[in-house]
């Protein structure tokens, strides 16, 4: 097996992208890993490690580019080059903490969609409350204008994942509304509520925003707009609160010597509430996988994305998927998109 990894993506690029794939690199004997980025940069950070190849290339998009023209005009990226490998069939799949815009127009330009998919959705698994029983999150910014097919489509792909990598049997579905009853919400919530409704599918119904991190669902389903609205405000909200217990424990000699005495307790609530220990957000609906690793993650993060991805090319996600959208047995679903 063999993956793609974009070394020069992300804010922390390459150190830490090296980093966490050495350290799987270790734990994996069968993985075989191509480096895309600055050959002069790469050699040190990788040392003696044989099973890793650079592809060489020093251009990168940058964070600023706009993603499709950067995509058309920068041919020789990191991030262009690392899709293209799992294109021609040279990686499995392909992992970036760049642009995210921009590697979702790379998946598309390079592997494309999924036939029967109308819009790919960027999917990350969010922590909650409960140990080791993160939700799916999907769409959470791939579209920001959305139809109740494609929120179907969603809750399929993401029923499949939840499965087959999170190991969860018979996954609860949720839509995210702004209450539970099933006449809440706009007109694409309704229609969506209803086309899950009638799919075969563990659909739960609605669920609200404020209830997330109790983790209510294997996987919620949202509108592009929405899902990323929500996202960003419990990634704000996280931060804000982390500060705010920094400066409150930190602001006296008691304080900080109760800070102390509950250092194991504040590191092991940190630790659990770590998104870096969910793996990279999977852009749903590509013909071959391609993870979105956080721009700012650390090596921690890159380490559990390629473990993510080994999970997605052993279980076969991606044709699972597709056979689900093109098999007779599902006639159903096709007769709604």
């Amino acid at each position: 097996m063999r993956l793609a990894i974009d070394a020069m993506g992300g804010d922390h690029a390459p150190g830490t992208i090296v980093e966490g794939t050495l350290k799987a690199l270790n734990e994996f004997p069968e993985l075989q890993i191509t480096l895309v980025g600055d050959q002069d940069k790469l050699v040190d950070l990788i040392g003696g490690q044989d099973r890793i190849k650079i592809l060489h290339t020093t251009e990168k998009i940058e964070g600023t580019d706009a993603p499709v023209q950067a995509v058309r005009r920068k041919k020789q990226a990191s991030m262009v080059l690392a899709v293209q490998e799992v294109r021609e069939k040279r990686c499995d799949a392909a992992i970036s903490a760049g642009n995210t815009g921009a590697l979702m127009a790379s998946g598309l330009f390079g592997v494309g969609r999924i036939k029967g998919i109308d819009r790919p959705a960027l999917a990350p698994t969010l922590p909650t409350i409960h140990q080791n029983k993160g939700f799916l999150f999907l769409d959470v910014g791939a579209n920001a204008e959305t139809k109740p097919e494609n929120m179907l489509q969603y809750a399929i792909m993401g029923a499949i994942y939840a499965e087959k990598v999170m190991h969860r049997p018979n996954p609860r579905i949720g839509l995210l509304n702004i209450g539970e009853e099933p006449g809440k919400g706009n007109e694409l919530v309704k229609e969506a509520y209803k086309l899950l409704s009638n799919a075969p599918i563990n659909f739960i119904g609605n669920v609200e925003s404020r209830e997330l991190l109790e983790g209510p669902a294997d996987v919620i389903v949202a509108d592009g707009f929405s899902g990323n609205m929500v996202l960003k405000s419990i990634e704000g909200t996280a931060m804000s609160l982390m500060k705010l217990l920094k400066e409150t424990l930190g602001g006296s000699l008691y304080t900080k010597v109760l800070t102390g005495l509950m250092y194991g307790k504040l590191k092991s609530v940190k630790q659990h509430m770590d998104t870096s220990a969910y793996g990279g957000a999977l852009l749903f609906g590509l013909a071959a996988p391609i993870i979105k690793v956080h721009g700012a993650a650390k090596s921690e993060a890159v380490y559990t994305a390629i473990k993510q991805a080994q999970l997605l090319i052993k279980e076969d996600v991606v044709g699972t998927i597709e056979h689900t959208f093109h098999d007779k047995q599902y006639d159903w679903l096709n007769s709604k998109v």
